[in-house]
């Protein structure tokens, strides 16, 4: 497992947050504007409940936009939600159009190449399948259409390793209208997606057969260069898992308390994971 917490960048988070956000010099030129535009405008998902997805009224809501929430405050600033999808969040944070992506991704060295990961990583979960079918290996998937989305990781080996044919769609909206309509016979996906799914009404008698495979953390991220934000956001999550937010914000948004939650928060308060809560 990678290494999850630098500890030189986690200090200078907490350095940060303790000084009142007091950086100077050109990598505090985000956190600047961010501050003289009196917004702070951060990258979700608007398709991924609970995580990020639309309420009654249209409002963006869910666990990672109220973590980005928490940023704006700290930084005493507006908040503004960009919705993103696997395709082009990466790609937002390069262009400009968002300061913070906080998106359901999951941490890569190839993506950390393109943007700045910051340790530690906030969450966790791993890949598995939506389905009607009576798959009971990953191997069952041979030859099979399998929807997934643009852009995500699993859908390469789900194909190379176990040989499904992917029909690529550009969100999960449309992965799962044609996973309903049976262009495909299953949704290859982050399994915390799932489950979440798996409690909707409209999804009665659908499932999740498969072992979950690959679990792997998701990583927040700032654009290439901007060390002081970066710092800022190591001792946010510093803080998150300390305080116990992040398994707070899943008991609010009916989510199963996940053991990587669950072990960052006792690591970081110094406690026996294996006896706590």
């Amino acid at each position: 497992m990678r290494k999850w917490i630098k500890t030189t960048a986690a200090a200078a988070g907490i350095a940060v947050l303790a000084s009142g956000l007091a950086v100077t010099g050109a990598s505090a030129d985000v956190i600047d504007d961010i501050r003289k535009r009196g917004k702070l405008v951060v990258g979700v998902k608007a398709d991924y409940a609970p995580y990020g997805f639309l309420d009654s009224s249209g409002k963006i809501i869910g666990l990672e936009p109220d973590l980005a929430q928490d940023v704006a405050d700290t930084l005493g600033v507006e908040l503004e939600l960009v919705p993103v999808v696997s395709s082009n969040r990466m790609q937002f944070l390069e262009q400009g159009k968002i300061d913070l992506m906080i998106a359901t991704m999951t941490d890569r060295n190839d993506r950390r190449e393109v943007v700045q990961i910051v340790d530690p990583n906030y969450y966790s979960s791993g890949t598995n399948i939506l389905t009607k079918g009576k798959f009971a290996q990953w191997e069952d998937l041979k030859g099979a259409p399998v929807c997934g989305i643009q852009g995500a990781f699993y859908n390469r080996k789900t194909s190379e390793e176990y040989g499904a044919t992917i029909v690529a769609f550009k969100g999960t909206a449309e992965a799962l209208t044609a996973l309903q309509q049976n262009r495909c016979v299953a949704f290859v996906y982050d399994d915390s997606f799932i489950v979440s799914r798996l409690g909707d009404e409209d999804w009665k008698g659908w499932s999740m057969p498969l072992p979950t495979i690959d679990d792997a953390p998701w990583g927040l991220a700032v654009k290439k260069g901007e060390d002081a934000f970066a710092a800022l956001m190591a001792g946010m999550i510093v803080n998150w898992h300390t305080s116990g937010r992040i398994l707070d914000l899943e008991t609010k948004y009916g989510l199963e308390q996940t053991p990587f939650a669950k072990k960052m928060h006792a690591q970081f308060r110094g406690v026996n994971p294996s006896i706590e809560r």
